[in-house]
């Protein structure tokens, strides 16, 4: 089991534009199906399969709502949204909740973790909330796909100082796909 920060990056190194907005990320061309790149590129679907939780921060979850209106929540596993707002609910296994402290972020991801059953926590995002798990030494890996894209300012990959160590570098399509553990002090 495993906590694992697994997102998608702009060259420059923003998951959302200045807008919070990810359009940015589905104008990068897809890989022609059955080519090495489209089976490759379904390594993050069996991630997203194997993850036995979730973890993502308010804007991300807005912007799902959003973009995937009417459609049912995308994920069947136990999701935790880390917000101090009300938000809209939508039908799924949503846990609203606030950590702030460092010992709410830990019993929360204990409750994660718990949750998981053995399997991996997925932290969707924000970069806030990736820096704020490798500061405690709860977060074990980060792979960011990288994209041929430069946003010039948005939300940053990891919001705080983070050690990596590269276990991994590979090329899907268009991305550039990396993978770090991460260094505990």
């Amino acid at each position: 089991m495993r906590t694992v920060y697994n997102t998608a990056t702009s060259l420059d190194g923003f998951i959302a534009d200045q807008d919070n907005s990810l359009e940015w990320l589905f104008s990068v061309e897809e890989p022609e199906p059955g080519s090495a790149d489209a089976t490759a590129l379904g390594e993050t679907e069996d991630f997203i399969a194997r993850a036995g939780a979730i973890v993502m921060g308010a804007t991300t979850y807005e912007w799902i709502v959003e973009h995937e209106s009417g459609k049912p929540w995308p994920y069947q596993v136990p999701t935790w949204v880390l917000t101090h707002r009300e938000l809209p609910r939508v039908g799924g296994n949503l846990v609203f909740a606030a950590a702030d402290s460092d010992q709410e972020l830990r019993d929360l991801h204990a409750e994660m973790v718990g949750a998981a059953d053995g399997r991996d926590v997925w932290v969707v995002g924000g970069g806030r909330l990736a820096a704020d798990l490798a500061r405690l030494g709860l977060l074990d890996e980060v792979v960011v796909s990288i994209a041929p894209v430069s946003l010039g300012g948005g939300a940053p990959l990891l919001d705080g100082r983070v050690r990596l160590r590269a276990l991994e570098a590979k090329l899907l399509g268009a991305f550039a796909c990396l993978r770090y553990e991460v260094v505990r002090d």
